[in-house]
C-alpha cells in the first residue's frame, strides 16, 4: 500500500488505495480477532430478567480481565466505581456493537486477494474505527510504549509483529490525512 488518494468530487468522492494480498491478510486476521475477543465478551455478560422484560440489553457490570479487551472496552468512570460499573452495564453492548459494525465494514470492503479498496466518507469513518481498534489490540499486546524504539532486537519475541504495529500506525495516518481532505472540500 502506498497511501491513500481521493477520487471524484463532491457527493461521488471516495477515498481509494491498493492493497496486495498479504496485507489483505493481515487486515482480516487482525480485524477477525478484534472481533472474536469483542463477541466474546458480549457472550460473557451476565442474563439479566429486566433487560430481556424491557428489550433494554445490559452487559457485565465490571472490566475485562484481560489487559487487551480492558483497552478496547476502557472505564467509563474511574473516580466512582458503582458509577463505573452501571455505566459499563448500560453502554458496553452498544459499544461492542458499533465496534463489530466498524470491524464488518473493513472485511467486507477488502477485496480477495488484494487489489483497489475504494471508501465511501462513512466507511473511512469505520476502518478508522476499526484500524484504531487493532492498533489498540496490538499496541497493548505487544506492551508498545513511547520511548519503545523503532525496531526490536532480532531475539525480542515482539520484534515480527512491531513492522505489523508501524504499517497499520501509517495505513490509519494516510486515511486520517485523506479524510481530512474530504472535509475540507
Amino acid at each position: 500500500m502506498n497511501g491513500w488518494r481521493r477520487s471524484g468530487r463532491g457527493a461521488k468522492a471516495r477515498l481509494v488505495a491498493t492493497l496486495e494480498q498479504q496485507e489483505v491478510v493481515v487486515l482480516r486476521g487482525l480485524v477477525g480477532e478484534v472481533r472474536e475477543m469483542l463477541a466474546a465478551r458480549s457472550a460473557d455478560a451476565p442474563a439479566d430478567e429486566l433487560a430481556e422484560l424491557t428489550g433494554i440489553r445490559t452487559g457485565s457490570s465490571t472490566p475485562p480481565e484481560d489487559r487487551v479487551l480492558a483497552r478496547l472496552l476502557p472505564e467509563f468512570s474511574r473516580d466512582d466505581p458503582a458509577l463505573a460499573g452501571a455505566l459499563r452495564s448500560l453502554h458496553e453492548p452498544a459499544l461492542i456493537e458499533a465496534k463489530d459494525g466498524a470491524a464488518v465494514t473493513v472485511l467486507e470492503s477488502l477485496p480477495d486477494g488484494g487489489g483497489r479498496v475504494e471508501l465511501t466518507p462513512e466507511q473511512a469513518d469505520a476502518w478508522l474505527t476499526a484500524l484504531n481498534d487493532v492498533r489498540l489490540a496490538l499496541g497493548t499486546a505487544l506492551d508498545i510504549q513511547e520511548d519503545m524504539p523503532e525496531e526490536l532486537p532480532p531475539d525480542d519475541p515482539r520484534a515480527a509483529h512491531l513492522g505489523v504495529y508501524h504499517w497499520l500506525t501509517f495505513v490509519q495516518d494516510a486515511l486520517v490525512q485523506s479524510r481530512m481532505q474530504l472535509l475540507q472540500r
